[in-house]
């Protein structure tokens, strides 16, 4: 999507401080952050909801959690504890429609997780 702004930040298009990248993703940190680790990892391939993925997109869904624990491990926090988090659509508090996961750690975490 050419005016996607996680697909214009994967294409190096738009500014991003990019931690992780690999074939199928890319991980950055957030710009407005909920935690002091707060990471998100999206797929290359533009999905833009949860819903929207589908049998096809198993391996690449197993990948992103993958990346999610090769990060919390290089960011010092998998020991710790972290939170891995997916909003779908308005009511789930997505803003950005192009799949992605938050990584949060760094300190407690206490629910409501927004």
């Amino acid at each position: 999507m050419e005016t996607c702004l996680f697909c214009q930040i994967a294409k190096r298009e738009r500014p991003g401080k990019i931690v992780y990248e690999d074939e199928q993703s890319v991980a950055f940190e957030d710009i407005h952050p909920k935690a002091p680790v707060h990471i998100l990892i999206v797929p290359r391939q533009h999905i833009a909801t949860l819903v929207d993925a589908n049998e096809a997109d198993d391996r690449l869904l197993g990948h992103l959690l993958l990346v999610a624990n090769r990060i919390a491990r290089q960011v010092g926090i998998a020991d710790r504890g972290f939170r891995v988090v997916i909003n779908c659509n308005s009511e789930g508090g997505q803003a950005v429609y192009h799949l992605h996961l938050h990584l949060l750690g760094g300190r407690p975490l206490t629910w409501h997780p927004a």
